[in-house]
Parts: structure tokens; C-alpha cells; sequence
């Protein structure tokens, strides 16, 4: 099964995530799909991939709650 999920990125105490597609059976870190986007938490700032995203939702792809709620902000769900 595949998840988008949040890979952690940066340095400590400035974490930035990569959104990436990624095997439910995978660490956090470990190797994933594709990259689907970008979230910055300190900045506020986020980028989305949302073709990509689309696709891989359609072939039944399993977003995370953050991930959902991040998607939900950039209106890929509309």
C-alpha cells in the first residue's frame, strides 16, 4: 500500500518536510516513490505537485492526517 506521508528534512530546531509517495512499510527516511511536494512549517510556506498528488490518490493512495489537512488548504480535494 502507498502513503503520502512527510519526509523530514533540514536541520534540528529548522525541519522543513518533503511530501512524498512512499511504501506504508517504509521508515521515514526510507526510499520513496516520488516527491509530490514541499511544507515549511517556520516559513509557512508549501508547494504541491498537484497532478502527481491526483494520480497517485486515484491509484489508492492513502494521504496522512497532515498531509490531508495540507491538500485540504491548497484545495486538491475540490
Amino acid at each position: 500500500m502507498v502513503k503520502l506521508r512527510l519526509k523530514r528534512c533540514g536541520r534540528k530546531q529548522r525541519a522543513v518536510y518533503r511530501i512524498v509517495a512512499i511504501d506504508v512499510r517504509s521508515r521515514r527516511e526510507g526510499r520513496d516513490f516520488r516527491k509530490v511536494g514541499f511544507y515549511d512549517p517556520i516559513n509557512n510556506q508549501t508547494y504541491l505537485n498537484i497532478p502527481a498528488i491526483l494520480d497517485f490518490l486515484e491509484k489508492g493512495a492513502q494521504p496522512t492526517g497532515t498531509v490531508h489537512d495540507i491538500s485540504k488548504k491548497a484545495g486538491v480535494f475540490t
